[in-house]
């Protein structure tokens, strides 16, 4: 049977690992979120470098996958480098100047995914709770993805 002199350094070895583990975990905010599958594209590496610090209130937070950028406790989260829906009959409008289309197949009522339209590589922006509406986030979003050259509209002029 372990001593007191064993059993009291052990014990405040894991309790150290385990704190250790907890502020990693919780410094480096991944949320489950997946990289586009073109996220190495230098235009991706532009708009997750130029991304605002702070977006609808909510501070962005730092991380090491490609082509994302997230904000608050992954209120909005930015995926550059996602496939380009293509046609589509989901509604689409635009945010200063650039095309957007709502993925209704996996948007909700408190949860909005959006797509830029008829640009490659596309950026996905995925909006939850919060207090401004989709489309403003976007207005302040466009700046980063006019560099990207537009090749179909989803509206007509």
């Amino acid at each position: 049977m372990p001593g007191k002199r064993t059993t009291l350094p052990l014990a405040a070895a894991v309790v150290a690992v385990a704190a250790v583990l907890i502020f990693v975990v919780s410094k480096e905010p991944h949320y489950n979120v997946r990289p586009g599958a073109q996220a190495d594209n230098a235009h991706c590496g532009r708009i997750t470098e130029n991304a605002p610090g702070k977006l609808a209130g909510h501070p962005k937070h730092d991380t090491e996958l490609a082509g994302v950028a997230l904000w608050g406790d992954s209120n909005i989260v930015l995926r550059c480098g996602v496939t380009d829906t293509g046609p589509t009959a989901d509604p689409c409008f635009a945010a200063d100047g650039i095309d957007w289309v709502i993925d209704t197949t996996r948007s909700s009522d408190n949860q909005k995914v959006i797509i830029t339209y008829g640009r490659t590589p596309a950026t996905e922006v995925t909006v939850t709770n919060s207090p401004k509406t989709p489309d403003e986030i976007l207005v302040e979003l466009s700046p980063l993805i006019t560099p990207i050259a537009q090749t179909s509209p989803c509206l007509r002029s």
